[in-house]
Protein backbone atom coordinates (compact mmCIF):
# COMPACT_ATOMS: atom_id res chain seq x y z
CA UNK A 1 0.00 0.00 0.00
CA UNK A 2 1.13 3.36 -0.67
CA UNK A 3 0.11 6.49 1.46
CA UNK A 4 1.17 9.97 0.34
CA UNK A 5 1.49 11.76 3.78
CA UNK A 6 0.82 15.42 1.21
CA UNK A 7 -3.00 13.88 1.12
CA UNK A 8 -3.46 12.77 4.39
CA UNK A 9 -4.52 14.95 7.70
CA UNK A 10 -2.19 15.08 10.52
CA UNK A 11 -3.73 12.28 13.06
CA UNK A 12 -3.20 10.05 10.05
CA UNK A 13 0.56 10.52 9.49
CA UNK A 14 0.61 9.83 12.87
CA UNK A 15 -1.01 7.04 12.92
CA UNK A 16 1.32 5.05 10.20
CA UNK A 17 4.24 6.37 11.82
CA UNK A 18 4.05 5.25 15.20
CA UNK A 19 3.02 1.59 13.91
CA UNK A 20 5.56 0.76 11.68
CA UNK A 21 8.97 2.39 13.27
CA UNK A 22 9.05 0.29 16.30
CA UNK A 23 10.29 -0.25 18.97
CA UNK A 24 11.16 2.92 20.35
CA UNK A 25 13.10 3.98 23.19
CA UNK A 26 11.10 5.53 26.34
CA UNK A 27 12.56 7.95 28.16
CA UNK A 28 11.07 10.41 31.00
CA UNK A 29 12.06 13.95 29.86
CA UNK A 30 12.37 16.14 33.62
CA UNK A 31 12.53 19.77 33.51
CA UNK A 32 12.22 22.48 36.26
CA UNK A 33 10.07 25.51 35.64
CA UNK A 34 12.05 28.76 37.43
CA UNK A 35 10.85 28.67 40.23
CA UNK A 36 12.24 25.19 40.82
CA UNK A 37 9.40 22.84 40.67
CA UNK A 38 9.56 19.42 38.66
CA UNK A 39 7.80 18.30 36.17
CA UNK A 40 8.37 14.87 34.21
CA UNK A 41 7.05 13.07 31.10
CA UNK A 42 7.52 10.31 29.19
CA UNK A 43 8.92 10.49 25.46
CA UNK A 44 9.33 7.98 22.91
CA UNK A 45 9.99 10.47 20.03
CA UNK A 46 13.58 10.00 21.27
CA UNK A 47 17.28 8.67 20.45
CA UNK A 48 20.65 9.27 20.56
CA UNK A 49 22.33 11.56 17.49
CA UNK A 50 25.99 11.97 18.40
CA UNK A 51 28.68 10.57 19.99
CA UNK A 52 31.22 13.83 19.78
CA UNK A 53 29.37 15.51 21.23
CA UNK A 54 27.02 13.28 22.90
CA UNK A 55 23.55 14.46 21.70
CA UNK A 56 20.00 13.20 22.35
CA UNK A 57 16.90 14.28 20.52
CA UNK A 58 13.75 14.40 21.56
CA UNK A 59 10.33 15.05 19.55
CA UNK A 60 8.32 17.57 21.93
CA UNK A 61 5.21 17.87 20.69
CA UNK A 62 2.25 20.69 21.37
CA UNK A 63 -0.29 20.17 24.58
CA UNK A 64 -2.74 16.64 23.88
CA UNK A 65 -2.11 13.77 21.73
CA UNK A 66 0.15 13.27 19.21
CA UNK A 67 -2.21 12.83 16.24
CA UNK A 68 -4.22 15.96 17.81
CA UNK A 69 -3.94 19.47 16.70
CA UNK A 70 -2.23 21.93 19.20
CA UNK A 71 -0.32 25.35 19.61
CA UNK A 72 0.06 25.41 23.19
CA UNK A 73 3.26 24.93 24.49
CA UNK A 74 3.90 22.17 26.93
CA UNK A 75 5.01 22.77 30.57
CA UNK A 76 8.22 20.28 29.28
CA UNK A 77 8.94 22.76 26.74
CA UNK A 78 8.36 26.14 28.56
CA UNK A 79 11.14 25.00 31.25
CA UNK A 80 13.47 23.53 28.89
CA UNK A 81 13.51 27.40 27.50
CA UNK A 82 13.45 28.68 30.58
CA UNK A 83 16.30 26.88 32.17
CA UNK A 84 18.34 24.99 29.35
CA UNK A 85 18.39 21.71 31.35
CA UNK A 86 16.91 18.51 31.86
CA UNK A 87 17.72 14.79 32.61
CA UNK A 88 16.83 12.13 30.54
CA UNK A 89 15.76 9.08 32.55
CA UNK A 90 15.07 5.57 30.79
CA UNK A 91 11.86 3.38 31.68
CA UNK A 92 12.59 -0.12 32.60
CA UNK A 93 9.96 -2.60 32.74
CA UNK A 94 9.61 -2.68 36.80
CA UNK A 95 8.53 1.34 35.82
CA UNK A 96 6.75 1.33 33.58
CA UNK A 97 3.51 1.43 35.33
CA UNK A 98 4.99 4.45 37.04
CA UNK A 99 5.65 5.98 33.44
CA UNK A 100 2.16 5.24 32.50
CA UNK A 101 1.04 7.56 35.64
CA UNK A 102 3.11 10.13 34.40
CA UNK A 103 2.15 10.16 31.05
CA UNK A 104 -1.73 11.32 32.05
CA UNK A 105 -2.74 14.69 31.07
CA UNK A 106 -2.15 16.39 34.58
CA UNK A 107 -2.82 20.30 34.32
CA UNK A 108 -0.02 22.32 35.20
CA UNK A 109 1.54 22.73 38.20
CA UNK A 110 0.75 18.54 39.30
CA UNK A 111 3.45 16.82 40.04
CA UNK A 112 3.79 13.82 38.25
CA UNK A 113 6.44 12.17 39.92
CA UNK A 114 4.70 12.30 42.85
CA UNK A 115 1.63 11.06 41.54
CA UNK A 116 3.81 8.15 40.30
CA UNK A 117 5.15 7.57 43.48
CA UNK A 118 8.56 8.07 42.21
CA UNK A 119 11.83 9.63 43.95
CA UNK A 120 14.14 11.87 42.93
CA UNK A 121 17.95 11.82 43.33
CA UNK A 122 20.54 14.82 42.93
CA UNK A 123 21.85 15.55 39.52
CA UNK A 124 25.93 16.39 39.59
CA UNK A 125 26.34 19.07 36.93
CA UNK A 126 22.72 20.34 36.25
CA UNK A 127 19.79 21.72 39.10
CA UNK A 128 17.30 19.13 37.25
CA UNK A 129 17.55 16.20 38.95
CA UNK A 130 16.74 12.79 37.95
CA UNK A 131 14.64 9.65 38.81
CA UNK A 132 15.81 7.24 41.42
CA UNK A 133 14.18 4.61 40.42
CA UNK A 134 15.42 4.94 36.70
CA UNK A 135 18.47 2.07 35.89
CA UNK A 136 20.30 5.01 33.84
CA UNK A 137 19.73 9.00 33.84
CA UNK A 138 21.47 11.34 31.19
CA UNK A 139 22.38 14.96 32.34
CA UNK A 140 21.49 17.33 29.72
CA UNK A 141 22.57 20.83 28.57
CA UNK A 142 20.29 22.19 26.06
CA UNK A 143 22.42 21.98 22.76
CA UNK A 144 19.47 23.71 20.60
CA UNK A 145 15.94 23.71 19.41
CA UNK A 146 14.66 23.34 15.95
CA UNK A 147 11.16 24.18 14.85
CA UNK A 148 8.99 21.59 13.23
CA UNK A 149 5.13 22.69 12.78
CA UNK A 150 3.38 22.58 15.89
CA UNK A 151 6.66 19.84 17.69
CA UNK A 152 10.36 20.95 18.64
CA UNK A 153 12.90 18.96 18.12
CA UNK A 154 15.04 19.51 21.51
CA UNK A 155 18.59 18.24 20.64
CA UNK A 156 20.75 18.43 24.36
CA UNK A 157 24.54 17.65 25.15
CA UNK A 158 24.62 14.84 27.88
CA UNK A 159 26.80 15.90 30.02
CA UNK A 160 27.17 12.86 32.59
CA UNK A 161 25.12 9.40 32.82
CA UNK A 162 24.09 7.54 36.18
CA UNK A 163 24.03 4.07 35.80
CA UNK A 164 22.82 2.35 38.62
CA UNK A 165 25.68 -0.18 40.41
CA UNK A 166 23.41 -3.44 40.14
CA UNK A 167 23.64 -2.90 36.64
CA UNK A 168 27.59 -2.58 35.83
CA UNK A 169 29.35 -6.03 35.30
CA UNK A 170 33.11 -3.73 35.70
CA UNK A 171 32.84 0.23 35.88
CA UNK A 172 36.67 0.45 35.32
CA UNK A 173 36.15 -1.26 31.94
CA UNK A 174 32.73 0.34 31.66
CA UNK A 175 31.10 -2.93 30.73
CA UNK A 176 27.42 -2.50 31.16
CA UNK A 177 25.17 -5.08 31.90
CA UNK A 178 22.29 -4.01 29.18
CA UNK A 179 20.19 -6.83 29.12
CA UNK A 180 19.96 -6.09 32.72
CA UNK A 181 18.62 -2.78 32.55
CA UNK A 182 15.29 -4.21 31.29
CA UNK A 183 14.41 -1.61 29.28
CA UNK A 184 10.94 -1.09 27.45
CA UNK A 185 9.98 0.24 24.38
CA UNK A 186 7.30 2.16 22.79
CA UNK A 187 5.33 -0.32 19.80
CA UNK A 188 2.05 0.77 17.84
CA UNK A 189 -1.45 1.85 19.43
CA UNK A 190 -2.58 3.57 22.58
CA UNK A 191 -0.82 0.60 24.92
CA UNK A 192 1.45 -1.45 23.31
CA UNK A 193 5.41 -1.76 24.42
CA UNK A 194 7.86 -4.07 23.89
CA UNK A 195 10.30 -6.17 25.90
CA UNK A 196 14.47 -5.87 25.35
CA UNK A 197 14.69 -9.92 26.24
CA UNK A 198 14.47 -11.27 22.89
CA UNK A 199 18.06 -11.08 21.80
CA UNK A 200 19.84 -12.45 19.34
CA UNK A 201 23.66 -11.98 18.13
CA UNK A 202 24.82 -11.31 14.47
CA UNK A 203 28.22 -10.05 14.52
CA UNK A 204 29.25 -7.77 11.47
CA UNK A 205 30.69 -9.27 8.32
CA UNK A 206 33.71 -7.77 6.60
CA UNK A 207 33.82 -6.69 3.05
CA UNK A 208 35.69 -10.20 1.82
CA UNK A 209 32.74 -12.13 4.13
CA UNK A 210 30.02 -10.51 2.24
CA UNK A 211 31.79 -11.36 -0.78
CA UNK A 212 32.35 -15.14 -0.08
CA UNK A 213 28.66 -14.99 1.32
CA UNK A 214 26.81 -13.27 -2.01
CA UNK A 215 29.10 -15.77 -4.36
CA UNK A 216 28.03 -19.07 -2.46
CA UNK A 217 24.21 -17.95 -3.35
Amino acid sequence: MFFDFAALPKRDRYKLVVSTIVPRPIAWLVTQDAEGRNNAAPYSFFNVLSNDPVVVGIGVGARGMGGEEGTELKDTMSNIRATGEFTLCLVSESTAEAMNVTGADYPPGVDELAMAGLTTAASKRIRVPRIAESPVALECRLFQTVPIGTHNLVLGEVLAVHIRDEFMLDATRLYVDTPKLGLVGRMHGGGWYARTTDLFDMPRVTPEQAETRRKEG
